[in-house]
């Protein structure tokens, strides 16, 4: 039997209504929700559960899917701890923000303080370029290589995000965004679409974003890591505490290396990946790097029972 990742989703998979039905039925569920709208200040019920603007913007946006996540890993750690038969993950890895989460899973950071740090996060990404001059646009259909070759003479504008082969995220200043999108089908690339997004996220633009989250993280307390997690900046494991601060602050303003993280994980025998948190975009993505493995999504209270006496597992 192989290993098994748990994955956590990033900025995109949000949705109205994500985790209102383990609110509704978890007690466990229920009480991370409440405790993230009292560290808050925030509504975190209307934010998740009810249409409104809010949720599509970072500042809202990085906490709400923190929280939701983070809701749904305690109904499952609750139901494994009841007895039931939901094997623990050998490892886990989270898409951006979704890192937080996939810390928190390890025992290394306490729920709370990756709630707060996200809102933090979100708060400052948003603030550090000024709204319109910065842009993201997913390219589809060419080599990583190529791609970085095809705007290396344009100036800040940089790959933000290595999803899967042959799909790609760049990000920095809206006309370099615009004019790499160009250049980029012209060197073979099928589509180049603009990212509905406020800001070049995982660019250098976004460094003085992460220095300011730092300070935040200095004074938060780590523990002992009971298992691995897999760092966006290197998509490398990470076996204990020391570098996490330093992989937070760049992971802002850093490429998310997600293929490679995917790849590393496989590596180590990693053949089952559970998404946990809205949306099915992680498991699209190991679908297209990691053939043959085992995809499980929960985001729903249904899909509880794919882990149930291993599903699938």
């Amino acid at each position: 039997m192989g290993k098994i990742a748990y994955l956590f989703p990033g900025q995109g998979a949000q949705k109205p209504g994500m985790g209102k039905d383990f609110y509704e039925n978890s007690e466990a569920s229920r009480r991370v929700f409440d405790r993230a709208g009292g560290l808050l200040g925030l509504d975190m019920k209307a934010l998740c559960f009810e249409e409104n603007e809010k949720l599509n913007q970072t500042e809202y946006t990085q906490a709400a899917m923190v929280t939701t996540s983070l809701a749904m890993m305690a109904e499952i750690d609750k139901r494994r701890e009841a007895g039931q038969r939901i094997r623990k993950p050998d490892v886990t890895a989270g898409l951006s923000l979704g890192e937080y989460c996939a810390i928190a899973a390890t025992g290394a950071m306490e729920p709370d303080d990756a709630i707060t740090l996200v809102r933090k996060r979100g708060i400052f990404m948003e603030e550090a370029v000024p709204a319109g001059e910065g842009a993201m646009a997913a390219v589809l259909a060419i080599k990583a290589e190529k791609a970085a070759e095809a705007i290396l003479p344009i100036p800040e504008v940089w790959i933000a995000n290595y999803n899967c082969p042959g799909q790609l995220v760049i990000s920095g200043r809206k006309a370099s965004v615009e004019e790499a999108c160009k250049a980029l089908l012209a060197a073979g690339a099928k589509r180049a679409v603009p990212l509905n997004v406020s800001g070049p996220f995982h660019s250098p633009l976004l460094k003085e974003a992460g220095e300011k989250l730092c300070e935040q993280l200095l004074p938060v307390r780590l523990s002992e890591l009971k298992i691995p997690y897999v760092t966006n900046v290197t998509a490398g494991y990470v076996r204990d505490t020391e570098h996490i601060r330093e992989y937070l602050k760049e992971q802002v303003y850093s490429p998310v290396k997600w293929q490679q993280s995917v790849e590393a994980m496989a590596a180590e025998g990693v053949d089952t990946f559970v998404e946990i948190g809205p949306g099915k975009t992680l498991t699209s993505f190991v679908k297209k790097i990691v053939k043959g493995a085992v995809l499980i999504n929960v985001e729903t209270w249904e899909d509880l029972e794919k882990l149930e006496d291993g599903e699938g597992l």
